[in-house]
């Protein structure tokens, strides 16, 4: 087991980094061949079922750092770095998710990926977004450089919970590093470093807020499947949202629930108007920057870390950021009723 490459930050609360050394990174490619030679694809949610063992033939230095980041909740994310990557290989940086070449590298990246969330707990994907793709790419789309969604570019993506409207939401979100030319920064902030004020703390921790669905689960849906079932259930978590709490579990060291680009008051309630523009200019204080280059993975404890990203300008000639996406449930028995297809990892 090798914890020596186990790297602690000190800055702000702890943030974990692991270096795989060479004789590891072949260790994971081979497993990489070995699915292929399979016929198999995380893409599709019956891998996860079928080759979920296969998790045990990660480096046991690399299971145990995931291990333990889901055991003990250390800190808001972790990153694995020097996952072998070929730039060449990979193919160019598509315009549209849709556009995403199956090529064996990205077979390679998508085997990583999926092994990596299958020992933090079970992927799972919305029916929503991609056509219910289990692992999903990030790219910047002509037309949306301005939205608040994975796909824009020019406008900075505003602080949030993945799918923090969804009582479903994930534990664990896994962003890989496909291309990064440009170095642009994710943003992560801990509400284990907050500084709030009693009087705020109390307000958050009361359900006196709604948080709305991303638009981009309705606009896929009403773009591609106007008939399908998930739909109604995204139009009516938006139309009728449930109160909920923005901090919430263990006082002393709580979770946290937010949307800010998606989510609003109950009614007229300015001391929760102040509570939220309290929280806001504290996650701005303790934010960070971090790149997710080629190579690296990024998890994200949903529940203790909130994320964003920078500003940037897209090019759109094939060589713009291209990261891989992939959410991870600790209980996929909460989905029970919810789900959209025969298998229990796509749901609505």
């Amino acid at each position: 087991m090798n914890r020596a490459n186990v790297v602690t930050d000190s800055a702000l609360e702890h943030a974990l980094e692991y270096a795989l050394d060479q004789h590891e990174a072949d260790q994971i490619a081979a497993i990489a061949d070995r699915v292929r030679a399979l016929g198999e694809a995380p893409v599709d949610a019956g891998f996860y079922d079928r080759c979920w063992q296969l998790r045990d033939d990660l480096p046991a230095g690399l299971r145990w750092f995931l291990e333990n980041f889901r055991r003990t909740e250390p800190a808001a994310f972790c990153l694995v770095h020097g996952f072998p990557v070929d730039d060449q290989a990979v193919g160019p940086t598509p315009r549209d998710w849709r556009a995403a070449s199956p090529s064996g590298a990205i077979a390679r990246i998508e085997v990583f990926i999926a092994l990596c969330g299958a020992t933090l707990g079970d992927p799972f994907a919305w029916s929503s977004l991609q056509a219910g793709r289990m692992i999903q790419d990030i790219v910047p789309i002509r037309g949306d450089e301005h939205r608040q969604n994975g796909h824009g570019s020019e406008a900075p993506l505003e602080f949030h919970t993945e799918d923090g409207f969804h009582p479903l939401r994930c534990d664990y979100l896994l962003l890989f590093g496909v291309r990064n030319r440009d170095e642009v920064p994710t943003i992560v902030s801990s509400v284990r470093d907050l500084r709030l004020a009693t009087e705020h703390v109390e307000v958050l921790a009361e359900p006196r807020f709604n948080i709305l669905p991303d638009a981009e689960h309705v606009r896929q849906l009403e773009g591609t499947s106007p008939g399908h079932p998930a739909l109604l259930r995204m139009k009516q978590l938006r139309d009728e949202p449930e109160p909920s709490a923005v901090l919430f579990g263990d006082p002393a060291a709580p979770y946290i629930r937010i949307d800010l680009p998606f989510m609003r008051c109950v009614g007229d309630d300015p001391a929760a108007e102040r509570a939220l523009a309290a929280l806001l200019a504290a996650l701005d204080a303790a934010k960070r920057d971090v790149v997710v280059g080629q190579g690296t993975l990024l998890v994200v404890d949903n529940y203790v870390g909130i994320h964003g990203r920078r500003a940037f300008t897209p090019r759109y000639d094939g060589t713009d950021r291209w990261l891989k996406k992939l959410t991870v449930s600790r209980n996929l028995r909460q989905s029970l009723g919810f789900h959209a297809t025969t298998s229990a990892r796509v749901i609505f």
